[in-house]
């Protein structure tokens, strides 16, 4: 019998060795696998353990190899497998990022138990949560506790449990393979196998991201640093792999990488410009290469991503080149890489599967950089010094400044007339003064340098006393002009001033919105400051159908942050205008009795061949006429519901958001493309169009190319203090600022910067989509890229589908989280290449009839729009043509219903702004808009009072090709708007506090 219990003992032991050795080999898949459990309550990881001993004190050595910081700072929690009870007898012991050793009291009865280790607890907001990692909660009983510490001075006399195996709660939170970290012992040893090497290469499949940049993958001690890579590819495919830098004796810096041709039996078959590293090049977002410098520090991950395009015409085979790796201060290594090559030829290069990693290309992509027009912009003219676009016309002068800008909008914005009006009161000047005196220009000439379609390039240049101008001009088919001036000092010179004056007439600088300003009738005097907390570098001043934004820049523009993140990424001063606060604008009255915008500087020494860089950016308004027909005809439902549900509501035209079951993840619509294009397909058979939620202000945490981004260091996501939900702490780490979050979905985002490649992957993914999917174009939610990614979308979108429309939201950006910027203001170079607008969350819809006209109806810009917070007010909308967004907020199904009924499509808009209208109200509480038709016209007539307000039409009733004598004025019946009324022509109207009336004259 003793020699039973011996056997047993031994055989024990030697199970519980060999269960130790098991846990210090993690390169056994079977190792990690995922479990079935709430991993809100109890966190997203946990070690099953074994215990089949009997003592009331067990240990669990869990050889977990953690990459989160500060582990023994963070609770554990035992519970039995089987009943799903707490162990509340616990005291972890040695807890570190390599192993950790937990006492426990084991259940009668219970053999297996889960060890649940990275526990949090929620908080912050729902949509943007910042959860937490409590500390050790100690629920031991005092006398178990006692004899606990009695022992865990000498764990060898504790009877131990064997860890079975590691589960995260799905295989998204897996940490494995390439978050389980190497030992330092392990790291020791590799360093000791390869001290003569000043840096290691691991090169690694494109399925196994490379994701801690602080440690090294257990998988690599095993796998050990390389000098050959193999990859399998198709014909046609876009091939990606990585090589893991990581420097051992010194920091790495300017890290280049070079390639050979792929060859096969020594010949060239395959040049090096298929090769790109993205880690050390690239194109940017306007289509320019670039390089970049890579530094790595000592004991730190550089994934280097390297792709390569296989041409479909190869044949299949082997092929084979060099890469080589050469730090500037380090030796070089080369990474022999041969590439087998199938028989078969991949569709798209791959890119119908995102998982593949092909998609990466997308980031180098040129894909819509031209200067070819996009509808509805007709191609430039030029004449002489004129440049014409749609419905404006730009005059030079000598020197290459405007001296001239006209607009052919009718009144209302909706046609262009032969008729012209004039924005400027006299020429566009660059002022320098100095002593007090203002110098003269020598040699102000310009010179066409470019003709295209869609674009006319000039120099311009001129010379004073110590001072040298050169610069290069650009205006574009939808009316934007951008000068970059560069001043040279030809001598040490004292400056009182540098500025740029715009002179409107003040006819045509009716209203203003912009640096600090609500959009509404213009100050009769603005002095403004340039400042980091405000998100603004200039005005829109003008009339509804003529104004121009000004925004003024330097070489250190970069795109700030927008919608909450602005204070994380504001915006740079720009050294030559702000002129360390001595910078700003003033717009107000001159002696020439012209409203002048004057942008200073202020005084500043200049030296000898010192440089200042005076951007600006000229923005020409309207774009374009309203396109009112199709206003009417579009009936948006932003929601994604059965399209019968839909059709049945009277909406034609469908917003897909994305938490839903065919766009679930934010900004990254590729994940569900059978579902998406079915739904899609349907719509379409009931003819409708079909828009999808798509934008990259932020990247859903989903994306498969996430931490390749992350490779490129703060290129395309922006720096921050981390946290927020659980997967982005225990997988991304730290420096990132965490966005918005859909706790069903545990969709996690993180903000992007304002401006990188990403966007050349945003362009390519929508052209995927508008060709494999069918959209019918973009809902975009407040935008983070600029106007040239914006052109580019546009061109994308209608080059493959002429009818694809762009809406854009916003929230109010008038606050001090977003730097108090006007939407309008702040959008205003995307507004050419959009259709309709939806201002907004916190729109005050009880603002000033100015202000909804400036900042909200877009109609100045030549867009429509419509209303967001609280269902906006119906009957002041109508005044704009404005109406609440089904079934978001509000209910435009009645109001839809009576359009068709008087037949509003076929009516031309004549806004009360508009001279020509042919209805006035006595009163400047309420506002009149005119729909005329031939016989009938309809009047969207409101109140802006809180209370009633009685108030008398003055119609001209020839205008109104309406005869007075026969006229009748009457209000249809329209829930939840008016009653049925019947008013007439000269009689008293009174208007419900905040309401109105639709009222039809015919």
């Amino acid at each position: 019998m003793k020699k039973i219990k011996l056997i047993s003992i031994l055989f024990f032991l030697v199970s519980a060795v060999f269960e130790l050795q098991a846990q210090s080999s993690p390169n056994r898949p079977e190792l990690y696998a995922t479990g079935n459990w709430n991993g809100d309550s109890l966190g997203n990881h946990r070690a099953v353990i074994r215990f089949e001993g009997k003592s009331d004190i067990a240990l669990a050595h869990i050889e977990w190899r953690r990459h989160d910081t500060d582990p023994g700072k963070k609770n554990i929690i035992i519970v039995e497998a089987k009943t799903g009870n707490r162990i509340t007898d616990l005291l972890p012991v040695n807890i570190n990022r390599e192993f950790g050793d937990i006492l426990f009291h084991p259940a009668v009865g219970s053999n297996e138990y889960y060890v649940y280790y990275l526990k949090y607890k929620s908080g912050g907001r729902s949509n943007y949560p910042e959860n937490s990692y409590p500390p050790f909660e100690q629920l031991s009983s005092a006398e178990w506790l006692a004899k606990a510490k009695s022992v865990q001075n000498n764990l060898k006399k504790v009877a131990p449990a064997q860890v079975v195996q590691f589960q995260s709660v799905d295989q998204f939170n897996s940490f494995y393979p390439m978050e389980i970290i190497a030992t330092q012992s392990e790291v020791e040893a590799l360093l000791k196998k390869n001290a003569s090497d000043s840096y290691l290469l691991f090169p690694e499949k494109r399925e196994n991201s490379i994701r801690m940049t602080n440690d090294l993958p257990a998988k690599w001690i095993a796998d050990g640093p390389q000098k050959t890579f193999t990859g399998e590819a198709m014909k046609g495919e876009y091939f990606t792999f990585q090589l893991g830098f990581y420097p051992v004796q010194s920091s790495a810096s300017d890290i280049k990488i070079t390639f050979a041709p792929l060859t096969q039996q020594g010949k060239s078959v395959v040049g090096i410009e298929a090769f790109t590293c993205f880690n050390v090049s690239g194109v940017d977002w306007e289509g320019k290469p670039f390089t970049k410098k890579l530094d790595v520090d000592k004991g730190k991950v550089q994934p280097l991503w390297i792709g390569v395009q296989v041409p479909e015409t190869l044949a299949a085979g082997s092929y084979v080149t060099e890469i080589k790796v050469k730090p500037a201060n380090l030796e070089e290594k080369v990474i022999r890489f041969t590439l087998n090559v199938s028989d078969e030829t991949i569709v798209a290069h791959g890119d119908n599967d995102p998982s593949a990693m092909t998609r990466l290309r997308w980031l180098n992509s040129t894909f819509a950089h031209d200067d070819e027009t996009v509808a509805p912009y007709p191609a430039l003219e030029l004449a002489g010094n004129r440049i014409k676009c749609l419905g404006r016309e730009v005059k030079l002068n000598a020197g290459g400044f405007p001296e001239s800008i006209l607009s052919h909008f009718s009144g209302s914005v909706t046609k262009i007339v032969p008729e012209s009006r004039e924005l400027l009161q006299s020429p566009v000047r660059l002022v320098v003064e100095k002593n007090g005196d203002e110098l003269q220009w020598n040699k102000s000439a310009y010179n066409i340098t470019k003709t295209a379609t869609g674009a006319i390039e000039w120099e311009l240049g001129g010379e004073t006393s110590g001072m040298k101008m050169e610069g290069d001009a650009r205006m574009e088919f939808d009316g934007n002009i951008d000068y970059q001036l560069v001043l040279t000092a030809t001598e040490d010179i004292d400056i009182d001033d540098i500025r740029l004056e715009i002179p409107f007439r003040p006819d045509a600088a009716k209203y203003m919105m912009g640096m600090g300003k609500p959009g509404g009738i213009r100050p009769e005097s603005t002095d403004w400051k340039w400042k980091v907390e405000n998100n603004q570098d200039g005005p829109w001043i003008g009339d509804v159908n003529i104004g121009l934004q000004a925004r003024f820049r330097d070489t250190n523009y970069s795109r700030p942050l927008n919608t909450n993140f602005y204070l994380n990424k504001p915006l740079n001063m720009p050294y030559s205008w702000y002129n360390n606060g001595k910078g700003g604008i003033t717009v107000k009255e001159d002696d020439q009795k012209s409203i002048l915008l004057s942008s200073y500087s202020g005084g500043r020494t200049v030296k000898k061949g010192e440089q200042l860089h005076f951007y600006f950016n000229l923005l020409v308004t309207p774009f374009h006429p309203l396109d009112i027909a199709s206003h009417w005809k579009e009936r948006f439902y932003h929601s994604y519901k059965p399209i019968p549900e839909i059709k049945a509501y009277g909406a034609n035209t469908i917003n897909i958001h994305h938490a839903n079951t065919i766009n679930p993840f934010i900004n990254y619509p590729f994940l569900r493309p059978q579902l998406m294009k079915s739904y899609i397909d349907s719509a379409h058979a009931e003819g409708m169009k079909v828009k999808i939620y798509y934008t990259v202000r932020e990247l859903t945490n989903r994306a498969p190319e996430l931490f390749m981004l992350r490779s490129l260091n703060d290129e395309i996501f922006s720096t921050g203090k981390g946290g927020g939900f659980s997967w982005l702490q225990e997988h991304v780490g730290d420096n990132y600022i965490a966005a918005w979050f859909v706790p069903e979905l545990k969709d996690a985002a993180l903000v992007n910067t304002g401006i990188s490649r990403w966007h050349n992957f945003y362009v390519e993914g929508l052209n995927w989509l508008v060709n494999n999917m069918g959209i019918d174009g973009l809902y975009i939610d407040d935008i983070a890229f600029d106007r040239t990614t914006m052109e580019r979308v546009r061109k994308t979108l209608k080059r493959v589908n002429p009818g694809a429309l762009i809406d854009l939201h916003s929230a109010n950006q008038f606050n001090i989280r977003d730097g108090f910027a006007n939407s309008a203001n702040l959008y205003l170079e995307h507004f050419p290449f959009i259709d309709r607008l939806w201002f907004g969350e916190y729109f005050n819809y009880n603002n000033s009839p100015d202000f909804w006209l400036i900042e909200t109806s877009g109609i100045p810009y030549g867009l429509m729009g419509e209303m967001l917070q609280d269902g906006g007010n119906p009957w002041r909308g109508m005044v704009y043509g404005m109406t609440a967004r089904a079934p978001w907020s509000g209910n435009p199904a009645s109001l839809w219903k009576f359009w068709d009924k008087f037949g509003i499509q076929d009516a031309e808009m004549i806004g009360y702004w508009d001279a020509s209208c042919p209805v006035a109200v006595n009163s400047e509480k309420a506002k009149a808009t005119v729909y005329q038709k031939k016989g009938e016209a309809l009047v969207a007539l409101a109140n802006w009072e809180p209370t009633d307000l009685q108030v008398t039409l003055r119609i001209d009733w020839e205008k109104l090709g309406i005869n007075q004598e026969t006229a009748t004025i009457t209000a249809d019946a329209i829930e939840s708007y008016q009653p049925q009324l019947t008013f007439k022509p000269d009689e008293p109207i009174t208007l419900p506090g905040g309401k109105g009336f639709l009222l039809i004259v015919k």
